[in-house]
């Protein structure tokens, strides 16, 4: 189990991080949003302290790793909102990207909340 978490924390973060990247003009042109750069590279941060905190295998591992799930999917609702009212860019690979975010935050929110054996 350890090493699926892992695994997850570890696509999430790549995820947001080429989105920051997508949104900083340097994996795609025509994406670029200055506050989906910093929203995103935030979130990946938060995500790869998530995943240093399995790593170190202490009482509060679990708790960290939920609480970064849990902010990575706030930040990452808020984004979603911001493109339902128009805020940004509204492209089919932003549609297709947070719905991906979402489905893989939820995932492992569930998986940590209903595994009370895992890390931590």
């Amino acid at each position: 189990m350890r090493l699926a978490l892992a695994i997850l924390f570890l696509i999430e973060n790549c995820l947001y991080a080429i989105a920051s990247l997508t949104h900083a003009g340097f994996v795609l042109q025509g994406h670029e949003h200055r506050p989906a750069i910093i929203a995103e590279a935030v979130i990946s941060a938060v995500l790869f302290f998530g995943l240093i905190s399995l790593s170190l295998d202490r009482p509060w591992s679990r708790t960290a790793a939920i609480s970064a799930q849990s902010v990575a999917l706030l930040g990452t609702l808020v984004g979603a909102f911001t493109i339902a009212v128009g805020v940004g860019p509204q492209t089919r690979l932003d549609y297709i990207t947070h719905a991906v975010m979402i489905l893989l935050l939820v995932t492992g929110l569930v998986w940590l909340a209903r595994n009370p054996n895992a890390p931590g």
